[in-house]
């Protein structure tokens, strides 16, 4: 019988797979799309989640980064990681080098969906496939988090992403995150003469609408962008809980905030190891607590950010306190990273 059987191919998924045959579990991966896979994504890798994927082993090229930075066309802060760099990487890279990791270590991965789910004592049956544990790692609109009872309703105003990709130099090696009045433009450098640009915002309009908000970035995006737009949302997914019975859930489908601060990739792949510890241990209720102390900087700091969002007065003074009080911006950053 398969150890774990993990829904969902995507960073999640192939994290929680890697970990599993690295502790010796058998992991199967049923995953609809061919490798690799591209997605509405910042792109951006915290230093926490850089040093996760050299833990598993995965080798994957990208441009270092060095810390955050705030603009908002009159005042600017950042803030330098202070342990180690992040990374700057294409979502199709990325997904190319899981794939080939998880491979390398004898992880099966299953072309099909996983829509039905039937629970047992011992073990679990879904795909055609019989497991002792189901990870749920199928995307921020989960279909097994929906199945299972496990979302909340939404609350406040419903937040997308857009994300498309610019043939430029990076001018940083910083991620720039500019804020207009109704929305933020997230900045990665991620190859050599390539940057991919995100904006965010609860306003439903097209991509070059949005990036008009941004001039002093329009400027320096001339020429025609390398890939088409990608997105993504409503990226607020409430969750009730992690687990349920032999099912867990991880990644986005775990739950999600927001894409602001740029942390959701990191915190997948270090779930993904709170995860099949759990599993191992034979205690998976405890990665419950798990989730929620990996997550919780995350959660306070991008909540508090999104909620001072709504709001045009306490939006329009983030970038000049973050400029006038350093000290707890770069607290803030570490915090995160």
């Amino acid at each position: 019988m398969i150890d774990v059987l993990i829904a969902g191919g995507g960073p999640a998924g192939l994290a929680t797979a890697i970990h599993a045959a690295l502790a010796g579990m058998e992991a199967v991966v049923v995953e609809p799309r061919p490798a690799p896979v591209d997605k509405a994504c910042g792109e951006g890798l915290m230093p926490s989640g850089a040093a996760a994927l050299r833990s598993l082993g995965v080798r994957v090229e990208g441009r270092p980064l060095l810390g955050i930075r705030y603009l908002d066309g009159r005042h600017q802060a950042q803030a330098a990681f202070r342990d180690g760099h992040g990374l700057g990487v294409r979502r199709t890279a990325l997904h190319a080098a899981l794939s080939a990791r998880a491979a390398e270590l004898g992880v099966r991965i299953v072309p099909g969906r996983v829509d039905g789910v039937r629970q047992g004592r011992d073990a679990i049956e879904a795909a055609g496939l019989r497991a002792r544990w189901l990870v749920a790692a199928d995307g921020l609109h989960s279909p097994l988090r929906a199945l299972l009872g496990l979302e909340l309703p939404a609350r406040g105003p419903r937040r997308y992403g857009l994300r498309r990709h610019y043939p430029v130099a990076p001018w940083t090696d910083f991620v720039e995150v500019h804020w207009a009045a109704y929305g933020e433009a997230y900045v990665t450098p991620v190859g050599e003469n390539l940057v991919g640009v995100a904006v965010l915002s609860s306003r439903r309009r097209g991509y070059r609408e949005h990036l008009a908000d941004f001039p002093a970035l329009l400027t320096r995006l001339e020429g025609p962008a390398a890939t088409p737009v990608r997105g993504a949302g409503p990226l607020r997914q409430r969750v009730r809980g992690r687990v349920a019975g032999r099912v867990l859930l991880v990644g986005d489908a775990a739950g999600y905030t927001d894409a602001l601060t740029g942390e959701g990739v990191s915190l997948a792949l270090l779930s993904a190891r709170a995860l099949v510890r759990r599993l191992r241990e034979g205690a998976p209720q405890a990665y419950e607590d798990d989730w929620l102390r990996l997550s919780r900087r995350h959660r306070l700091l991008t909540g508090a950010l999104v909620s001072a969002r709504r709001h045009r007065v306490p939006a329009r003074l983030i970038v000049p306190a973050a400029q006038r009080m350093p000290a707890l911006f770069d607290a803030a950053v570490h915090a995160l990273a």
